[in-house]
């Protein structure tokens, strides 16, 4: 029996599978289908909230970390699983912002370099963007990361880790429960025990709880996305222009996303939001136009009622505890939504308060 037991192997299940053997602690990992190939192979990978001065602190508190940690993090998987998951920091350009008086006050209160910027400045470090704009904001301390390439990176090292056991294939199918505590997780091969268990199952992780009654509001809210294969160079940095977001690659690919539907599990895409995201992404870039679409897909994010994940122990229960529900910004917040759970699985003093993210009073 391992001393941990994670539910779900996508970034958060990963990473804090990771965090707990750097630590010196036998692991499984369980994971439906192959790791890190739901929710975080699917988004974007910007590394911030798409407009940050929206959300509340307890999601700003988590991203801010994280944006700080993902740099050291993505140099020592490269060096560690020999995948790069591409971390580029070149910022990003915010087109036509509504809200632009609450967002350059916000980034004055926190600190944050955002700063208006005239045509001049926007068409030299895109000269490809939608001709006519006067002014943009501007960010430059954003970074990026390729999603499939991190959870390769990340998988890569977990595989090598001998203290880390991997289940891949493998579904949860309940949980045997006796005197307040977890004796195993039943699955479709057979039962697996752990001393702590962490549910981290994305959209899923509702249904697991729900077998042993509790309410957790996790929903799955479906996004899609298209790529191009544009010439390397064709866009340098991130855009968003109108809640849509162009973001390119080393390769020269360009992904553009995303959209926001309510529709269960489903994952098909559709030629209507097909054609809704080439029109988003060409107003932004209009070169994309002469570019090959090379893929569209859709992914389930883990929504939650005001996008705050949530972090920490289930009640009723003595050793299970969950870290799900974390929305459209899962990448974002994960190195820091981890670190939290495993400093109170661990006993050590948290990074942050952890009450905004606690189930009581929110199930």
């Amino acid at each position: 029996m391992s001393e941990f037991l994670i539910v779900g192997g996508g970034v958060i299940g990963m990473m804090t599978t990771l965090q707990l053997a750097d630590a010196g602690h036998s692991v499984t990992l369980v994971e439906r289908r192959r790791c890190g190939q739901e929710a975080s192979w699917a988004g974007g990978g910007i590394v911030s909230p798409l407009y940050p001065w929206r959300y509340g602190p307890a999601v700003s508190w988590l991203s801010r970390w994280s944006e700080g940690f993902y740099p050291e993090l993505a140099l020592r998987l490269r060096e560690e699983s020999g995948v790069d998951p591409e971390y580029r920091q070149k910022g990003l350009l915010y087109l036509r912002v509504e809200d632009e008086a609450r967002a350059l006050e916000w980034a004055r209160e926190q600190g944050k370099r955002l700063e208006r910027v005239d045509a001049d400045f926007l068409y030299a470090r895109e000269p490809q963007a939608a001709p006519g704009f006067q002014e943009a904001l501007w960010m430059p301390t954003l970074g990026s990361i390729r999603n499939p390439r991190l959870v390769s990176s990340l998988r890569t090292r977990l595989a090598a880790m001998p203290r880390v056991t991997l289940h891949e294939e493998v579904e949860v199918t309940g949980f045997e429960v006796a005197g307040g505590r977890v004796l195993a997780v039943q699955t479709t091969r057979g039962d697996l025990a752990g001393g702590q268990v962490v549910v981290s199952g994305g959209a899923w992780a509702a249904g697991l709880l729900e077998t042993l009654g509790v309410a957790l509001p996790v929903r799955p809210v479906k996004g899609q996305m298209i790529l191009f294969k544009a010439p390397p160079g064709l866009v340098q940095r991130v855009v968003l222009m109108d809640g849509r977001y162009v973001i390119p690659r080393a390769d020269g690919r360009v992904l553009a996303g995303s959209t926001l539907e309510e529709c269960g599990f489903d994952k098909s895409t559709d030629t209507e939001a097909r054609a809704s995201l080439l029109s988003s992404a060409t107003a932004i870039i209009p070169a994309l136009a002469d570019c090959k679409v090379e893929h569209h897909w859709a992914g389930l994010r883990p929504g939650s009622p005001d996008g705050v994940p949530f972090i920490g122990a289930v009640p009723g229960l003595d050793n299970l505890y969950v870290n799900a529900g974390h929305y459209r910004n899962g990448l974002v917040l994960a190195p820091a939504s981890t670190r939290l759970l495993v400093d109170r699985l661990l006993g050590r003093e948290p990074i942050l308060d952890p009450t905004p993210y606690a189930l009581e009073g929110r199930c």
